[in-house]
């Protein structure tokens, strides 16, 4: 988009303009060998993780390369990210990031929570009446189409330029271009 969205101005306007009850954030984050288990964990702990990957390159730093450690300190970053993401109110469902080996030997990471995302929709339909989608991702369809279907409105709020054009003519009137709230939402340059 050009510009940085301020999730904190986000969090403000959702709350604001639709009387938004629960704000969710759903994404992937490098664990670097944190224990966490999927199966008996619905999101991963990101606070401990932040220990965990401050311990890291504190207690064993010497040992990686630059490369590495400028990695792991992005990863970090990150994971502070997600940390302010719960300090402005987000509920958040973290999953590990996968790394897929490419057919040309590149590694590609990847989180795909888009099932997680679905699921939680359909699990929790009994507990909302609206729901607002931050994605413009043409496999949405399926699952706004069934929550369109059984009485909930859908609104989404995407980049209008990025989005798949069925998301755009499902959401319709409903469909907000994130350009539109540049002035509102973005991120002020730190002096």
């Amino acid at each position: 988009m050009g510009w940085k969205i301020d999730y904190q101005k986000l969090f403000d306007y959702l709350r604001t303009k639709y009387n938004v009850k629960k704000t969710l954030y759903f994404g992937g984050i490098e664990t670097h060998r944190f224990p966490y288990d999927p199966l008996k964990q619905e999101t991963i702990p990101i606070k401990e993780l932040e220990i965990y990957l401050v311990d890291l390159i504190k207690n064993k730093g010497k040992r990686f390369d630059e490369a590495f450690l400028i990695l792991l300190s992005r990863h970090l970053q990150r994971s502070r990210f997600y940390l302010k993401l719960e300090q402005f109110g987000y509920d958040l469902f973290l999953k590990r990031v996968k790394l897929y080996t490419q057919e040309d030997g590149s590694t590609k990471r990847k989180a795909n929570c888009d099932v997680e995302m679905a699921f939680y929709l359909v699990k929790e339909e009994r507990n909302f009446d609206r729901v607002i989608i931050l994605s413009g991702d043409g496999d949405f369809l399926p699952i706004l189409k069934y929550l369109r279907d059984n009485g909930k409105k859908v609104i989404i709020l995407a980049r209008g330029s990025r989005t798949a054009r069925e998301i755009r003519r499902f959401g319709g009137g409903n469909f907000r271009d994130f350009e539109y709230l540049k002035y509102l939402l973005k991120m002020e340059k730190k002096i």
